[in-house]
Order: C-alpha cells, then structure tokens, then sequence
C-alpha cells in the first residue's frame, strides 16, 4: 500500500528513536518508504533548541569560555561567591564579550545531537528532534495555510486607502469595483470578504444595504482531520491488541439529548462493564478534552493509565483530535486511541447495549439542558448497581472494587445503591 505524502506522530516516533541510535537518514527512509531528502527535511524543520549544560557544569556557549577570567557579572554570581563567571549561565546575558560558539558537527547529517559521543560533557546550545513537537509544528503550519487572506500587507493598505473612503462617502461595493477595478485588480468577492473581517478603516455598518442582508441559514460545517486516522483503523486496533491482550479497553460514544443542546460523553470499561458518562455544554472536540484532563488529574498519571490505556470509539467529529488525548500536555504518552470502521457501530458493542440502560432513564429525544453532572452522577450510580446474569449475578460497581480497589468509585462520585432501592425509570431524574 503506498504511503501519505505526510508524516505522521508514528513516523516522527520513529526518526526520533532511530536517530538516538546513530542511525543515517537513508536507512530511516527505507524503513519509513520514503525519500532521504524527507526525513532530512523533516529534521531540520522541526529540530529544537535546547539550552542544557553538562554533568556539573550549566550552559555557557561563549567562544571565551576557557580562557574568561571574569567575575561577578550577574547578582548570582557575587552572593553565591562563585569563582569564574564561565560557570554561571546567567552571566553570558550580562557580557559585553559574549560570542556564541556553534558546535560544527550540527551543519551536518543527523542535524541534531542525537548519538554524539561528546553530549554529555558538551555545554554548547544543543538540538532536538522532538516528535511530539515536531507533529504539533506541522499540524499549525497547516493549519495556518488553510485560514486567513493570500494578499500581503502592503497590498492591503493599499486597496484600503481606495475603498475605505469611497465607503465613507456612501458609495456601494459594486459601484466601488466598477468604476476602480484597473487599480483594485481584485474581485467584488474580495472586496466583500475583506470589508467582513474587518481588514479596512472602513467597516460593515457603512454600506447599509450590506447591513440589511442577514446571513444565510447553514448547518455547521464540522471539519473532520482525516489524518486522525492514520495508524489509528478497526484494523490497526485489533493488531495492537493482539499485540497487547492483558489491556483493557475503553469504549468511547456520545449520547444527544436535544439537538444543539447538552451532550453526554460515555465511556464503558470493558474489563468490568462499568459505564461513565460526562455531561457537555456541546458537542465539540474541546468538550471531550477536557474531560480527559479533568479524569488525568482526578485520578493521576499512573492509575489513569491503567484505566484507560486503549480507547475506542467511532468516527465523530468530536473525536477527531486523539493526539492531546493520546498524550499529556508535557508530551507524555497516556493512551492510544483507535477508530471503528465507518458505519460499524457493532465493532464497539459493549458501549451499545449500555446506552439502553441510559435510555431507560432518559428516553430518546429528552433534552439534557435542566441536568447538572450531579443528576447523571445519580443515574450512573443506579445504572452500576444493577446486576446483571452476564457478569455472574455481579454489579459493574462490584467487578470494578475488585481490578481497581473500593476507594476510586467514589473519586468519580459513584456510588452502591441498595439492590431493592435501584431506579431504571424517568422517575429517578424527575424533581
């Protein structure tokens, strides 16, 4: 199968790895089927600074630095009576002799000091290849190429200073672009688009017929990254588990009440069929991170690790952006997230037949906007309670004591029901 033209968070992983163990680019290229002119590219892109001395020594790239003789250049210096000012890195900001030496052998293949001998007695500026780093630089440079207006600053103010004043004077769009288009030389279109995002002196409220116009009615266009799913397919998450079949699973969905209103986020556990649902203002991406953060700090790297180590989920635009999910924001990996085949909702079944116990409680087409967490806190802890012949006339809550110990359910405001005590009705949420 042939390859996408752009690298992905695995591919970087890779040239990261393989660099740190002297490897060339032209065997990582082979490995990743690419060219070698790529993987160079890449490195030298997305390589970063790093100011870090050596064993005993901090970070001092002066060219003087063996022979400098001077002291107390800095504050830190004179109280801590240190000796040379060679061995404060706060110094060569304060220098007027300062001159940086650049290590010679970064101008040259592998760019970075990944695998060179003298690193650890080196206290010159020293270069990374980061993967997490260098993914997050791509996706903003893509992402800034897809926004904003291909005319450059200069160009601008000069279309600014034609428009602007004939707007002020009451004249039309149109009455602009036809009687000036030799020097606009841009389209009516432009014109528009520009005067919309505020671009000139002149503003929207000055061309009262463009005022009256009210905006069409469109559905919101939710914009899928189909790179997320790159290494991340049905077929990829079954391999893995293969792979990996001592993890747990997590399934992932979302359950609408009314449309354009409060959303739940669910997760069922696998290995305990424990079922958690978060309430969301809307039904965004951002909504679903959160969550995982708040969880991440709830429960601490390594128990939520532990927990959550493998999630799978469908192909929704709200979980369309698995990388700050996938890894903390210090760049720490914490789960590897997968995506059912479209339209194969069975492939995460688990998850499925739980959500009937949702419905029982709150039947489709019921709007989630008077809830707080608190009244889906109640619902789960009913929903939890209920024993079930498949999981050997035991509860979730149970099964779940049992893998992860009594005191996480109530960190996750859980709670046992009394078995003769457990609603699975409207009436249990009715006040």
């Amino acid at each position: 199968m042939a390859k996408h033209s752009h690298l992905t968070l695995q591919d970087r992983s890779i040239i990261s790895a393989r660099l740190e163990q002297g490897i060339s680019f032209a065997q990582i290229a082979a490995e990743l089927e690419r060219d070698p002119g790529t993987i160079s590219k890449e490195v030298r892109l997305h390589r970063v600074s790093v100011e870090t001395g050596s064993y005993g020594r901090g970070f001092n790239p002066c060219v003087h630095r063996m022979s400098c003789d001077k002291k107390y250049l800095c504050k830190r210096c004179f109280n801590n009576h240190v000796k040379h000012c060679r061995f404060c890195r706060k110094c060569i900001q304060n220098c007027p002799d300062f001159v940086e030496e650049s290590c010679p052998k970064l101008s040259k293949p592998p760019y970075t000091c990944a695998g060179c001998p003298d690193k650890v007695r080196c206290t010159l500026r020293k270069y990374e290849y980061q993967p997490n780093v260098a993914e997050q630089q791509y996706r903003e440079k893509l992402s800034n190429s897809r926004t904003g207006f291909a005319i450059d600053p200069e160009e601008l103010e000069r279309i600014n200073r034609i428009v602007s004043p004939l707007i002020l004077n009451g004249q039309s769009i149109h009455h602009i672009c036809m009687n000036n288009a030799d020097e606009l030389m841009c389209s009516e279109k432009t014109i528009y688009n520009l005067l919309n995002a505020g671009a000139f002196d002149a503003l929207r409220i000055h061309c009262p017929r463009s005022v009256r116009m009210r905006p069409r009615k469109t559905e919101p266009n939710k914009k899928v990254d189909r790179h997320c799913y790159e290494g991340r397919t049905y077929t990829d998450f079954t391999q893995y588990i293969t792979a990996n079949p001592d993890l747990p699973v997590v399934q992932m969905d979302s359950v609408i009440g009314r449309k354009g209103g409060k959303v739940l986020l669910t997760l069922f556990l696998t290995n305990c069929n424990l079922l958690l649902a978060f309430l969301r203002e809307n039904n965004t991406a951002r909504s679903v991170l959160n969550i995982f953060n708040e969880l991440h700090d709830i429960l601490g790297h390594e128990l939520y690790c532990q927990m959550f180590p493998v999630i799978l989920t469908d192909r929704g635009s709200e979980f369309s952006n698995p990388l700050p999910i996938e890894f903390t924001e210090d760049g720490i990996p914490r789960s590897r997230m997968f995506y059912c085949d479209p339209g194969a909702p069975y492939q995460k079944g688990g998850i499925e037949v739980a959500h009937e116990l949702i419905r029982r409680v709150l039947p489709k087409n019921t709007s989630f906007d008077a809830l707080q967490q608190e009244d889906i806190d109640l619902m789960l802890s009913h929903i939890n309670s209920y024993k079930r012949g498949k999981l050997n006339s035991r509860s979730a809550n149970q099964l779940f004591s049992f893998i992860y110990g009594d005191d996480i359910l109530s960190k996750l405001n859980i709670f046992e029901i009394d078995p003769n005590d457990i609603v699975l009705s409207p009436k249990l949420l009715r006040k």
